[in-house]
């Protein structure tokens, strides 16, 4: 399937938003995830989006930062496609996308996080070159 990749920006995050309830399965407001996204993109953060044409059918987010075990990485949050587009190859060519961008970048690393419970994706994942390093742990304060 033809789609395009491009980075959304922050007048982008009225688009972004419905998405991420979607990924989150509603846990918070719109008012919420538009106050951290207004946040995250003065954070090191950069935003990719998926277009089927002009529609707006997946996104992932990218952070970059330096880490001692793997230099200059970005660590890939968040990656939805919309359900009426899974299992077509998308995220690979997404991952592809993601990983050109990167190294022009200068990135040494991709890391990422994924759930525990989400096996679907831990394949996915393997099949793309990524190996588990450990557990992400998180404590709300």
């Amino acid at each position: 399937m033809p789609v395009q990749f491009s980075l959304l920006e922050p007048k982008d995050i009225p688009d972004i938003v419905p998405l991420i309830q979607e990924f989150n399965e509603n846990k918070f407001s719109s008012e919420v995830l538009t106050q951290r996204f207004e946040a995250m993109f003065q954070q090191h953060y950069e935003c990719v989006g998926v277009f089927d044409g002009d529609r707006l059918i997946g996104l992932t987010g990218l952070w970059y930062q330096t880490r001692h075990y793997s230099g200059q990485s970005c660590e890939v949050d968040h990656v939805y496609i919309d359900q009426n587009y899974r299992s077509g190859g998308i995220g690979k060519q997404l991952f592809e996308f993601i990983e050109a961008h990167v190294k022009k970048k200068g990135c040494e690393a991709i890391e990422l996080n994924t759930y525990v419970q989400n096996t679907a994706s831990h394949k996915f994942y393997y099949n793309l070159g990524f190996k588990i390093l450990g557990f992400h742990f998180l404590k709300e304060i």
